[in-house]
């Protein structure tokens, strides 16, 4: 049985799954709980894997796997989302299985820290599982290169998905265009008539651009990791 405290925890990670496809990071979840220190998260964090609801990948920064949820959580539809090797991986038996799987194209590499030139033409497709992606819109991936969003899960190498879209949320991790020429993955957040780009990986500054500089491509849905 969980504590009020685990549970929150857990809800709050297997939402930030579903909506974004990256669990969030220690720092977001510290305040999602209003906790004073990191240090009750760790301790979360462990009493959730010890009692066999999420796993901690290996190599991964602060990278969480929800294995199982609990019934008063289950009725909501919990659907896995973790594919590697470009596959979609079988969850435990417990778990509803999502055999449909859609190949989406490869369009080049996108950056994670400086940007890059913008998007190239489909260099190859992908296999996604279906429920990775929106009944609605367009969907294609991206090679991660560079590990500004690394402390967000995003690692270099990854492959990401993205729902193609021209509007973003404050908050929302997004392919940005940046003065309609070089495109990056970040999070986005709007003041006023400015839009800041921002890192998740503390070695990069935050960059501050006018709106009309900067143009919204697709938000993130997804992560695909190969070992």
């Amino acid at each position: 049985m969980l504590t009020r405290k685990q549970l929150d925890l857990l809800q709050f990670i297997h939402k930030r799954l579903q909506d974004e496809g990256v669990p969030p990071s220690f720092d977001e979840m510290k305040e999602a709980l209003d906790l004073r220190s990191k240090s009750g998260i760790h301790r979360l964090i462990t009493a959730l894997e010890e009692r066999g609801f999420i796993r901690r990948l290996a190599h991964r920064a602060r990278a969480i796997e929800i294995i199982r949820l609990p019934d008063s959580i289950e009725g909501g539809g919990f659907k896995p989302s973790v594919v590697q090797g470009g596959r979609v991986d079988t969850p435990p038996a417990a778990l509803p299985v999502d055999v449909d799987a859609l190949e989406i194209p490869v369009m080049g590499r996108i950056a994670a820290g400086t940007p890059i030139e913008a998007i190239q033409e489909v260099s190859h497709n992908v296999a996604v599982p279906g429920s990775m992606l929106s009944s609605s819109g367009k969907h294609y991936a991206l090679e991660v290169k560079g590990d500004s969003m690394i402390d967000a899960g995003i690692n270099n190498g990854d492959i990401v998905v993205i729902r193609e879209q021209s509007t973003a949320d404050n908050g929302d991790i997004v392919v940005a265009l940046v003065e309609g020429q070089e495109a990056t993955l970040k999070r986005l957040r709007k003041h006023g008539s400015s839009i800041a780009l921002e890192a998740a990986n503390p070695a990069y500054e935050t960059r501050v651009y006018r709106d009309d500089q900067v143009r919204v491509q697709g938000r993130l849905v997804g992560l695909i990791r190969t070992y």
